[in-house]
């Protein structure tokens, strides 16, 4: 690989690369930028000639990035993003700017962050349009890719480790939101509510599985087999909504995080105990890819989700109300 003469390099394709990153197919690069399709692949191959090697390889699926070009990108989108910001500051105002947003995040998520975010929206009376979009997986970073989302919300410990790993190469970025905990959740008046629950109590009883990808096995039966233990799973669905709504009416026992728990509906109905083994805390982070960092609607809406997740989480308990005397 030939060291590259910056002094020589034409900088107008830095921004071709940046388009072709960001899009991921010729096609719509070309129009991005307003050129021809033909254009755009002569100022990849004189950016593939300066550079020493090429920075992308043809696919079913559009121009895929080679490394170099994967490393080389958020350093490009972050000095081509200041240049714009120096010489021409793009402007966002919420109450004149039509905008719309997806978020992809699970139901507990955008029961808690959702009624704030859209009651901010209509006193600002910003002229934004929002589309939730269900997640089936514990890792965004496909949708996030694709750009079939703009943002994603929620526990995504596999998603931010990579991404912490990565660091400045990373094409994601993220913010964390809050933390919470898991917590064991059955009826208020299940047997096991009038006392503290005991391991051979929890795995005695029968429960409801919370998974996202419909696999009848979670991080729970992970925990539990490290201490030679195993529970009965009778029902497994994809919603936390549902599992509050099966348990407050059956003898099930299920894992709520301790932050949806007013967010229920029906939490008068639900007895809250401490789980008998350790498990990992909840971490929502709020994830988005390099492209739109500096977009000032997204970086608007960032904001705005930020603010909402600090009052909803400080409108949340992080302690549960022990059995009374009574009730042991």
């Amino acid at each position: 690989m030939r060291p590259l003469n910056f002094r020589t390099l034409d900088l107008n394709l830095l921004r071709v690369f940046d388009t072709v990153m960001a899009e991921g197919n010729l096609t719509r690069s070309a129009a991005v930028l307003a050129m021809t399709q033909p254009a755009v692949s002569h100022a990849l191959r004189r950016l593939h000639n300066a550079v020493g090697e090429a920075l992308f390889v043809r696919s079913p699926h559009g121009m895929t990035p080679t490394p170099r070009a994967v490393a080389l990108w958020p350093q490009v989108r972050t000095a081509l993003g200041s240049l714009q910001q120096a010489l021409a500051p793009q402007h966002f105002d919420p109450c004149h700017d039509a905008i719309s947003f997806r978020l992809a995040m699970v139901d507990a998520t955008a029961v808690l962050l959702m009624p704030g975010l859209v009651r901010a929206i209509e006193e600002q009376r910003a002229l934004v349009n929002l589309r939730v979009l269900p997640l089936a997986t514990r890792d965004p970073r496909p949708l996030l890719e694709r750009g079939e989302a703009d943002l994603a919300v929620g526990h995504f410990p596999d998603a931010v480790a990579a991404i912490d790993a990565a660091g400045a190469a990373s094409t994601l970025r993220r913010l964390r939101l809050y933390d919470t905990r898991y917590v064991c959740v059955m009826r208020a008046d299940h047997p096991l509510a009038q006392a503290p629950l005991t391991l051979e109590a929890y795995c005695e009883a029968h429960h409801l599985l919370v998974s996202f990808s419909g696999r009848a096995h979670g991080f729970i039966d992970q925990a539990l087999a490290q201490l030679g233990r195993r529970r009965r799973i009778v029902l497994t669905v994809n919603q936390f909504f549902v599992a509050g709504e099966v348990v407050s009416s059956s003898d099930l026992l299920t894992i709520l995080p301790l932050s949806f728990l007013a967010a229920t509906g029906n939490r008068h109905a639900l007895a809250v105990r401490e789980l008998p083994f350790a498990v990992q805390r909840v971490h929502v982070d709020l994830l988005w890819h390099l492209r739109q960092s500096t977009h000032p609607g997204h970086v608007w809406l960032r904001e705005l989700i930020q603010r909402t997740a600090d009052q909803a989480d400080g409108n949340c308990t992080d302690t549960l109300n022990p059995p009374s005397d009574s009730e042991r």
